[in-house]
């Protein structure tokens, strides 16, 4: 039990660690090359930031836990959205203002729509994590002509560019990629091992682990991105992590375990746990394109995300 515990927290740290390196070098080499700060903050950073997802979902899909790699993804989601936010929310209130933003949570909630739709027979086969993965590559593609036609001024723009390092010499960004490249794989297959073995233990199931202890860890860089954002006043940048990181997760990573290892999936993902992600994106969308001229989510919007947060972890683990 210590053992899987101690392989569970350094997995967790060596993951969190060697995703922020594998995006500080990537974002550094896309400035390199001239990419436009948007375009990096849509793509790169928010891509880098569902790192952990990605090479969990992976690990856990190859040694035969699809449930694990599906509880991943929509409990991330889950926790992106009621933990994560719930928590920055509360240290002030985040305006939004991008029009950016408020094209991307439509495609959010949009995307949750297709999964659910996908997985609503109880399987996920291989057309399917295709279908998945088409999608995804088909809005990097609209996000990368919205990037490069508009040259309108936009927060989110000025935002990221604050953020992506500058003057990081294109070797040592090369070779930081290349660390969280290696490192990734590796913490992710301790992570997945301690989770296993903590599981059987208290015996819980492979999907409630991934809906739980996995998908908070693997929130944790979205959480350090959200917090530091709010702090500098960077508000359409937190939330900017927020929808990018859910998009990433609900088409790129759900796609993973649909490619590797297709078949049935557990009932209560395809119904509990889907119509959750579904209810919280959906709660994203109304909080933030109809909460007034000023477009605030306020400390009382945080407390009830995280209110919501702990009642569903109660549930999950009630349900075992």
């Amino acid at each position: 039990m210590l053992f899987n515990i101690l392989m569970l927290i350094a997995g967790l740290g060596v993951l969190v660690w060697s995703a922020d390196r594998f995006v500080y070098g990537a974002a550094a080499f896309a400035r390199n090359l001239g990419l436009p700060p948007m375009l990096i903050g849509l793509t790169i950073v928010a891509m880098g930031s569902s790192a952990p997802e990605m090479f969990v979902a992976a690990t856990a899909s190859m040694e035969g836990m699809s449930n694990t790699a599906v509880g991943n993804v929509l409990g991330s989601n889950v926790a992106n959205i009621t933990l994560i936010l719930g928590i920055t929310a509360l240290l002030g209130a985040i305006s939004v203002s991008s029009q950016t933003l408020k094209r991307e949570i439509p495609l959010m909630l949009a995307a949750t729509v297709l999964a659910g739709y996908l997985i609503n027979d109880g399987m996920l086969t291989r057309f399917e994590g295709t279908v998945l993965l088409v999608a995804f590559f088909s809005l990097m593609g609209y996000f990368i002509w919205q990037a490069l036609r508009n040259k309108q001024i936009d927060p989110l723009s000025d935002e990221s560019d604050a953020e992506i390092p500058k003057n990081v010499p294109t070797l040592h960004a090369i070779i930081w990629i290349i660390v969280g490249m290696v490192l990734l794989p590796l913490s992710a297959d301790w992570m997945v091992t301690g989770a296993v073995g903590i599981a059987k233990t208290f015996g819980l199931s492979d999907l409630v682990i991934g809906l739980t202890i996995i998908a908070v860890g693997t929130s944790l860089p979205e959480l350090a991105a959200c917090v530091a954002g709010v702090l500098k006043k960077e508000d359409d940048l937190a939330i900017g992590n927020i929808v990018g990181s859910n998009l990433f997760n609900i088409l790129a990573v759900l796609a993973i375990p649909g490619l590797i290892a297709p078949g049935e999936i557990d009932a209560n993902a395809a119904g509990r746990d889907f119509y959750m992600t579904l209810g919280t994106s959906a709660a994203l969308a109304v909080l933030v394109l109809s909460s007034g001229a000023k477009k605030q989510l306020t400390r009382w919007h945080g407390a009830i995300l995280l209110v919501v947060f702990i009642a569903y972890q109660i549930v999950l683990f009630q349900s075992q």
